[in-house]
């Protein structure tokens, strides 16, 4: 369900020097800045991934999905919205039922990431060899064995 921004709630993230957040984080650069209007768009929403980064960082709930036929047919919508922990969908169908599920998410505040967090591995070292970040997290061992 590709995303689309809602012109009437979009402020272009006002306050925000890098200009909306949408612009930032769509991880292929599908979402832009309109000039004339000041406001963020998809300018190709047959390429969205639907990775929904940009309704979980957009402050102003502007964006919105554009459910598939097949899944939201003609009368029902659906529409995710920011929570603390993951995205709330709100589906309503075409007989006036509604249905509202909650799918949790990782992602964390813009600038609270404290990278190699509970990682057990030393970063300085690690540059020297080929062990990827996390392996022994991952591998639930205090250290990966090293050859002789």
């Amino acid at each position: 369900m590709p995303t689309y921004v809602d012109p009437n709630a979009c402020n272009a993230c006002a306050g925000e020097h890098q200009g909306p957040l949408c612009v930032y984080i769509c991880p292929n650069d599908l979402m832009v800045l309109d000039q004339d209007v000041n406001k963020g768009f998809n300018q190709e929403p047959e390429m969205c991934s639907e990775c929904y980064a940009c309704v979980k960082l957009c402050p102003t709930e502007a964006i919105h999905v554009r459910g598939y036929a097949d899944f939201v047919p003609m009368g029902a919508a659906v529409q995710p919205h920011r929570t603390e922990d993951g995205l709330r969908w709100d589906v309503r169908f075409r007989d006036g039922r509604t249905f509202e599920f909650t799918y949790p998410s990782r992602t964390k505040p813009a600038g609270s990431v404290v990278p190699y967090e509970g990682f057990t591995e030393d970063r300085q070292t690690d540059l020297k060899n080929q062990s990827l970040a996390g392996d022994s997290q991952w591998l639930g061992v205090d250290r990966l064995p090293t050859p002789n």
